[in-house]
């Protein structure tokens, strides 16, 4: 099967889901960081938890539902997901009034699946090496419901271009926005906007230590499949696809890797500090600034991309016990 590289979202493309997604998504605010000096350059937070399943999800997720045909809508949706795809998913699902099922590992937490439930999806859970097989394989096709790939659907990444907009809106000045990557859809499409609007800005992409396939694969310069051991199992995708490789090269202008300590600490620092409540892989774009002396990225905004954390698990890291 030939490979149909993923294209770079238009900004009128973008312009169009933000008409598309007004009165469904929060228009998320920039917060500024508690505790920056006055003499640093400002550190702001894309606050997406506001947003009603928790993650910026619902952008790409909404976007490439409407842009369905009506027909193709009532066979139902799927996708596959870790957990915050499949919430939005199941929530978009009921807002059409058509079936929502998500493929997710096993090892999901018990909040997501529970979320999605809730919501009224249908998740379908199997060993992890299954959800990357049938990813791998393309093994959608054999299903009779409408499938939205959660990286590499355009319209999915120009319903999350719409936060690119918002961000230069609030803060035309910024120089760097720290991006988390998983698949690499939301930089796919948040980072084609900003760079549309501003091409100087500098783009981070984010990743765990511990699952750094974009990281890995820009050195080889070719997609390659790493090992994948970490708590941000949003972000726990053990390779870029080759659709995507191409469209995140051009759009990543450095890569940062965060520790599992540091997300932790990070995620102490956004619950005690900022009163905001992340999952690990939202904050991992903190803890990538926070790594990085204020002077040398300028204003800065951090995507705080999801809040879906197990109770246990945040009790755990805030009490320094897990």
């Amino acid at each position: 099967m030939a490979i149909v590289e993923a294209r770079r979202p238009a900004l009128d493309e973008i312009k169009h889901a933000a008409e598309t997604l007004d009165g469904v998504i929060v228009r998320t605010p920039l917060v500024p960081l508690h505790g920056a000096r006055h003499s640093e350059a400002p550190t702001l937070l894309k606050v997406e938890t506001h947003q009603a399943v928790g993650s910026f999800k619902i952008r790409g997720v909404f976007n490439a539902v409407a842009a369905l045909s009506d027909d193709d809508r009532r066979r139902g949706i799927s996708t596959v997901s870790a957990g915050n795809t499949a919430q939005a998913l199941a929530w978009v699902g009921r807002h059409f009034d058509v079936p929502a099922r998500s493929v997710m590992p096993d090892t999901a937490p018990a909040s997501k699946v529970e979320a999605v439930i809730a919501y009224g999806g249908e998740p379908v859970l199997v060993p992890v090496a299954e959800v990357f097989r049938y990813l791998r394989e393309h093994a959608w096709r054999d299903e009779p419901y409408a499938f939205i790939h959660p990286w590499t659907n355009h319209d999915l990444m120009i319903g999350h271009g719409t936060m690119g907009l918002e961000i230069i809106a609030d803060c035309p000045d910024v120089r760097t926005v720290y991006i988390p990557v998983g698949g690499g859809g939301l930089i796919g499409g948040v980072g084609s906007a900003l760079k549309a609007l501003k091409p100087d800005v500098r783009l981070v992409a984010v990743e765990p230590a511990g699952c750094p396939s974009l990281h890995a694969s820009l050195q080889a310069g070719k997609p390659v499949t790493v090992e994948c051991d970490t708590i941000c199992d949003g972000v726990a995708v053990p390779y870029i696809t080759d659709e995507m490789f191409g469209l995140l090269r051009d759009l990543t202008d450095d890569t940062v890797l965060v520790s599992e300590d540091d997300v932790r600490a990070t995620i102490r620092h956004l619950a005690l500090r900022e009163k905001i409540v992340a999952e690990p892989s939202g904050a991992l774009s903190l803890a990538a600034a926070l790594a990085t002396p204020a002077a040398e990225r300028g204003t800065t905004v951090c995507i705080v991309t999801g809040g879906s954390i197990d109770a246990v698990k945040l009790a755990e890291i805030l009490t320094g016990a897990g």
